[in-house]
């Protein structure tokens, strides 16, 4: 694209551009956007389209677009003068289109096939990777097959790109309405964000910045409204590292990144929409106008890549969809999930808080601790069933243990340290090591194997600040820990074992789940034949399995494959909580060995392969899921408020006290509303805190020596009901505790 169509498109944002004859500078014209006319002898007022943008508008805006165009000139000289060859492109199905290389772009491909495919596809993957759908295709090899696969906005890759796309969309609006600095604006698992400083990056004594608010999300979303209006391209360019030090010379941010991230005589690529220009690796979709709905959602704060010792930046969220019904459907999805949100359930319930004397640390309040309490125990209860030992390890440990295990050089930003004594110490973020300890404390046999330990113990990681968000982002946690040690031949089985837990612990919740197998990646500690050995287990314990398991290749840990579980939520969010781990590296650092065999003259020594496990996660991070999953009405068996007592009047209050203290000693949470309030009043009282049942006695019930039932989630409940006798319905409790059923009926 020309500056002087660059001039065309700032017109139609209704900020009619005005090319200084030899400099290239882009001024407002206002009379121009007025009347459509030339300049005017009295300016004219502004109208409501033309205060969405900054006049002038920043002077960096038009010097990049006038050293794009004339890159992208040469580059395109160079595209003409390569072989355009014939080439084959052969798709998913397997059927074969011809085509031409550094010509046809796989757009061209999808329109041959259908309109309808070439409206809806978002980006394409030519030979596997990712590959924008205007881009030609590249071979210099005549009768070349490249495979190619179109991906539409319901696939995650598609979606990514899509949000990617949508996020530069907020970039040029951030630019024009207000004239950041733009610095990161990746996609996310739910949108994308953009991070930016209102302010002149290069100059260090500039303090004048102000702080957005929601206040500025409709100018903003204004300015985004005109960018897709306008079916702005995106245009993908490859440039070197001394153009794009001149290109971004604006931008402290972009420097550094074009300066740490791209190697002297190197190169990447930019890719530009409208006035926007930004240093990106894309791909991106066709055009601005595939975005249908566009919506700004919050801002915060943030350091630049995340490091407190960088610049204070401005973040803003945002959402878009190629279809205005799905964002309708996703907003509505996101009220419900800010009623069932963690922090506002915990708040109301009274199971947990923060405070900002210690950061990212959970004050867990006595109702909290019941259902933190209930769900170790749960563990607990498997543990003495499924062989594991439990065992308790120090908090801290001397550098020089986490120097062995490799922590100190790849994790010791994200470790608490100090001096004890002049000796650097560190508290554990992981229990890993400390197990490795135990096994090494005494000789061990085969006959040992697989031995199984078990940790509550408390972790400590230094997350950003930034970073902490409720019970899913925190410093100090505990995970329900597991390691075991075995030998070769019981991988399979030890896994098989693990599945069946997996099984069993995520049935109680309701949880649907789904398995990943990652792979060995490209850098990898051990030898070729025990990783092909190791994979190779994990797969067929995954196939005997008999479940939904999916392979993500070239992503295991440097020291083994892995098995990822994702769980389902009732909103249908996927989380990541558990992990089986392959670990051939921390058993050779530590030197751990098991005699293999009772032959005095002939003593052989073989190494553990260590498995790491974790079921849950973090209890603290499995809370905030069931915090969120069960909205708050837990069922009975994890329940923090499992029954409230009401007495009708004052006369039986006695009587209610006595039900309540029955119900206590019979091991139940159980509590007695003896306050002035109303009966309707203390019903309410109950209903609001998610009691699963609440007993109501009066004058029958004392004499019967029974109670009155309203069931939570039994609408037909709600009401005056037959008594049941206080015995019977102690038994009908229990065996609904004991069965851990969701169902919250008495039988």
């Amino acid at each position: 694209m020309s500056v002087s169509e660059v001039e065309k498109k700032v017109s139609d944002l209704s900020v009619k551009a005005e090319l200084k004859e030899g400099t290239g500078e882009v001024t407002a014209d206002k009379a121009a956007i007025c009347n459509g006319k030339g300049k005017e002898d009295k300016p004219q007022k502004k109208s409501k389209q033309q205060s969405l943008y900054l006049d002038p508008l920043p002077g960096f805006i038009n010097e990049r677009l006038t050293m794009f165009d004339d890159l992208q000139k040469k580059y395109n000289e160079k595209v003409a003068s390569m072989p355009h060859v014939p080439i084959k492109v052969v798709l998913k199905d397997g059927s074969v289109k011809e085509a031409t290389s550094w010509e046809t772009t796989p757009m061209d491909i999808a329109k041959d096939i259908s309109k309808s495919l070439s409206e809806k596809v978002c980006i394409s993957k030519v030979n596997g990777q990712l590959w924008d759908l205007e881009r030609p295709f590249e071979s210099e090899e005549e009768g070349q097959e490249i495979k190619l696969e179109l991906l539409d906005f319901e696939s995650q890759e598609g979606q990514k790109v899509f949000w990617h796309s949508s996020a530069h969309v907020l970039g040029e609006a951030c630019e024009c309405n207000m004239g950041a600095h733009i610095c990161l604006g990746p996609p996310t698992e739910d949108g994308f964000f953009y991070e930016f400083a209102l302010k002149d990056s290069m100059d260090p004594n500039d303090s004048n910045e102000r702080t957005i608010s929601q206040s500025d999300f409709p100018n903003l979303e204004g300015v985004a409204k005109n960018v897709i209006k306008q079916k702005q391209k995106f245009e993908r360019l490859v440039v070197s590292k001394e153009d794009l030090l001149k290109m971004f010379y604006y931008s402290k941010y972009k420097k550094y990144l074009i300066n740490t991230k791209i190697p002297d005589g190197g190169s990447t690529t930019v890719y530009r929409c409208g006035s926007l220009i930004d240093l990106c690796t894309g791909p991106h979709i066709p055009h601005t106008g595939r975005i249908k709905s566009f919506k700004l959602l919050k801002n915060s704060s943030c350091y630049f890549l995340g490091d407190a010792n960088n610049d204070s930046l401005q973040r803003i969220y945002g959402i878009a969809f190629p279809d205005k019904k799905l964002m309708d459907a996703h907003l509505k999805f996101l009220t419900e999930a800010s009623q069932r949100d963690h922090r506002k359930i915990g708040r109301e319930q009274e199971l947990f808080f923060f405070n900002e004397m210690s950061p990212g640390s959970c004050f867990w309040l006595p109702h909290g601790t019941r259902i933190y309490n209930t769900l170790v125990e749960l563990l607990r209860s498997q543990y003495h069933k499924r062989g594991y030992e439990e065992v308790i390890t120090p908090n801290m440990y001397n550098s020089k243990l986490w120097e062995t295990s490799g922590h100190w050089a790849n994790y010791q930003e994200n470790m608490f340290t100090f001096d004890v004594e002049k000796e650097r110490f560190g508290l554990k973020p992981m229990n890993c090591p400390g197990h490795c300890l135990m096994f090494k404390s005494r000789e061990r046999s085969y006959r040992e194997l697989p031995w199984r330990v078990a940790d509550f113990g408390v972790i400590h990681r230094n997350e950003f600040s930034g970073a902490l968000s409720g019970l899913t982002r925190v410093r100090r946690f505990q995970q329900d820990d597991a390691h075991i040690f075995c030998r070769q031949d019981q991988i399979e089985s030890e896994i098989a074992g693990i599945f069946d837990f997996l099984k069993y612990m995520y049935g109680v919740f309701g949880f649907e789940f789904k398995m990943e197998l990652s792979t060995r990646p490209e850098k990898y500690v051990g030898d070729l034949k025990t990783w092909d050995a190791a994979e190779a287990k994990l797969e067929s314990a995954l196939n005997n399995w008999g479940g939904k398991w999916e392979l993500n290749p070239g992503d295991g840990a440097f020291y083994g494959p892995k098995i990822d579980i994702m769980i389902s939520d009732a909103l249908r969010r996927w989380h990541q909580c558990a992990t089986i781990q392959l670990d051939f590296q921390l058993p050779n650092r530590f030197e751990l060995s098991f005699k293999s065999k009772d032959n005095d003259e002939a003593e052989s020594y073989e190494r553990p392969v260590m498995i790491h496990r974790a079921i849950l996660g973090s209890v603290e991070r499995m809370t905030a899921i069931l915090t969120e999953h069960f909205a708050g009405k837990w069922p009975f068996w994890i329940s923090p408020r499992q029954i409230l007592v009401v007495p009708v009047g004052v006369k039986y209050q006695d009587y209610a006290q006595s039900t309540r203290d029955k119900l206590h000693e019979a091991g139940f949470y159980a509590d007695v509303d003896l306050s002035g309030n109303t009966l309707q009043k203390k019903v309410r009282n109950g209903q609001m805190l998610k009691y699963n049942f609440i007993f109501i006695v009066g004058e029958q019930e004392m004499n019967e020596n029974s109670v009155n039932i309203r069931n939570r989630d039994v609408m037909e409940q709600q009401g005056k009901n037959a008594t049941v006798n206080v015995d019977v319905v102690i038994e009908q409790l229990k065996v609904l505790k004991e069965t851990k059923r969701g169902d919250n009926v008495l039988a």
